[in-house]
């Protein structure tokens, strides 16, 4: 089925928008801060939630007027009409992938806004059946990296798995306590980040430890070099990318054709290229899985209901926002999240 033709000729009518923003203190030790959008007409109101990393942006967008898309749409002529705008016309965007961002946002909330004034939902639409969703952990390991959170959570909830983030700091003996453990299903090499405060070179000897040391796990965004490209290469059914995707033809342009794809919708912008890129995944042999981004408001229900329609069983990176608050203690929600507990592109309960 063509999942975007499902959606594309729903109709929207907005009368107005308004803008909330979000903060919240993060488990990885940085404050976080959205902006949560609501676009509302004929008595309903439809939210997205801009997820653009630096806080200067939504301050930014705070004082910024309403971007003019007042008036009656589909989903795809009002997609075109976001193409054209720009998004961030009081202040260019740290970075320049943050302008997929604010249009995901605002595309997201619409599509929301159409669905509730329908009286209907995303699963509907699609005719798709919403699925219990299994997700990951995303967890840091201190400074100096320790097995000791993962040994927490798991005392907790031994059917827990996670996503982590390895460094060169990772020593022979915490690549072998970690797999002991059984429970890492994704680690992240973050090899593709340029100028942030999270990339990693690439190491090949921290590449060779990871491959060597988790057989059976994902391996996401590792950097070919001249000292890695042969042996990412022999890996590429495990390998998995997230940065650098951003549309299909992004997809396409990768060195491998890699055995999967970390899907986080924000980055692509248009609710088209998400849903074209999931199409080719699944023609083309592509596993797929979500990806987070710490979103504080309506973005965390949404990609969770995405995982649930489209990819449920990967080791999605959407667990409940709990986990990412430093102030909550276990017991956590235990994987997969159920069906009732699924919020965002669904009729109110």
């Amino acid at each position: 089925m063509d999942l975007y033709a499902a959606i594309a000729d729903l109709p929207v009518t907005i009368e107005s928008e308004a803008r909330t923003r979000h903060r919240a203190d993060t488990t990885s030790g940085f404050e976080r801060v959205t902006t949560e959008i609501a676009l509302s007409g004929d008595g309903e109101t439809g939210r997205g939630e801009d997820v653009a990393y630096e806080t200067a942006d939504h301050e930014a967008f705070a004082d910024a007027p309403p971007v003019g898309i007042e008036g009656e749409w589909t989903i795809d002529s009002l997609s075109n009409r976001l193409a054209e705008l720009d998004l961030f016309e009081t202040k260019p965007p740290e970075r320049e992938g943050f302008r997929a961002y604010r249009r995901w946002a605002y595309e997201s909330a619409a599509l929301d806004l159409a669905l509730r004034q329908a009286d209907t939902d995303l699963a509907s639409v699609l005719d798709r059946a919403l699925d219990p969703v299994r997700f990951v952990v995303s967890t840091r390991l201190g400074d100096p990296p320790s097995v000791d959170r993962v040994r927490r959570l798991l005392e907790a909830d031994p059917d827990l798995a996670f996503k982590l983030d390895p460094t060169p700091e990772w020593a022979a003996d915490l690549v072998e306590a970690l797999t002991e453990t059984g429970a890492v299903r994704v680690l992240d090499l973050k090899g593709w980040y340029e100028g942030t405060d999270v990339d990693v070179p690439a190491d090949p000897a921290l590449y060779d430890r990871v491959l060597d040391g988790f057989p059976e796990a994902v391996i996401e965004d590792a950097a070919f070099t001249d000292d890695t490209r042969d042996r990412l290469a022999s890996a590429a059914d495990r390998l998995s990318f997230d940065y650098p995707v951003t549309s299909l033809e992004s997809l396409r342009s990768l060195p491998v054709d890699p055995g999967w794809c970390n899907v986080k919708p924000s980055r692509f912008g248009s609710i088209r290229s998400l849903f074209e890129t999931v199409e080719y995944c699944r023609e083309n042999g592509i596993r797929l899985y979500g990806g987070g981004q710490f979103e504080l408001g309506v973005g965390r229900g949404q990609i969770q209901i995405l995982a649930s329609l489209l990819y449920p069983d990967g080791p999605n990176d959407v667990a409940p926002r709990v986990f990412n608050d430093p102030a909550t203690e276990p017991p956590y929600p235990s994987s997969p999240i159920a069906i009732d507990d699924l919020e965002g592109f669904r009729r109110s309960r």
